[in-house]
């Protein structure tokens, strides 16, 4: 459903010259799998994603997304996506339904459809306490809740979390990694980045470890151990990153 074939992005900055956000970057993820993209604040995770999702172009290689090409076909490649940014901001006046709905018509649904599918997704999320309520009074995980409803409205076969979990409480986390397991389980493809290392190891089937722009090592969490020889995903990827600092 994703494959990223050398999928690369620069940018030119004045002082620091030509920038390479994503370096040559090759992975496949396929239906009912959780691919975990993990790296450090600044990795060139995002910018992976955004190629990804058609908010970048790429300055070279390709990507696929359900058999749609991102800088050829991008309008193909958003309705296949659900793309949930780090840092994404909610209209405060709306409610979270109203929110909910209006990408729901942005995305082509019938009203009937949009009431049916918010429920769902409020069941799922834990959402009905606060569904009626104004974005503007929304606590951080509230507004994160939002976020990924809205984001899923039309039932998207590919997902791409970018740091899900990022500032939220236990609970409110804990039930999001739940959320994302589940559409695994429906058979949804799953790109979930994150630098929080248990979240890896309790979600995500296949491992991509990035550091500077490049994918640095690939495999499940039982590979990685045998490869690196240590138990702990933290010290598995101090290893890999490290090793390649010290370069």
């Amino acid at each position: 459903m994703i494959e990223a074939l050398h999928l690369t992005k620069t940018f030119r900055d004045k002082k620091r010259g030509e920038i390479r956000a994503a370096d040559d970057i090759s992975f496949r993820v396929s239906p009912g799998q959780i691919y975990g993209l993990l790296g450090a604040n600044g990795a060139g995770k995002t910018t992976t994603l955004r190629l990804l999702a058609t908010l970048l172009k790429p300055t070279g290689g390709s990507a696929t997304v359900g058999g749609f090409d991102v800088a050829r076909e991008p309008e193909k490649v958003r309705a296949q996506v659900g793309f949930l940014a780090a840092s994404t901001a909610l209209y405060g006046r709306l409610t979270a339904r109203e929110m909910i709905a209006y990408f729901g018509k942005l995305n082509g649904l019938a009203d009937a459809e949009i009431r049916a599918r918010t429920q769902r997704i409020a069941d799922e999320l834990g959402m009905h306490d606060f569904l009626d309520r104004r974005c503007d009074t929304f606590s951080t995980g509230m507004k994160q809740k939002t976020s990924i409803a809205r984001t899923l409205i039309h039932d998207p076969a590919v997902m791409i979390f970018d740091e899900p979990t990022l500032g939220l409480d236990v609970m409110t986390a804990r039930a999001i990694v739940k959320f994302v397991r589940e559409c695994r389980n429906r058979g949804k493809t799953v790109i979930y980045s994150t630098h929080v290392m248990s979240e890896v190891e309790k979600l995500c089937d296949t491992i991509g470890i990035i550091h500077g722009g490049k994918l640095m090592a690939e495999g499940t969490l039982a590979g990685l151990r045998a490869t690196y020889g240590e138990q702990d995903m933290e010290e598995i990827f101090v290893k890999i990153v490290g090793a390649e600092d010290a370069k």
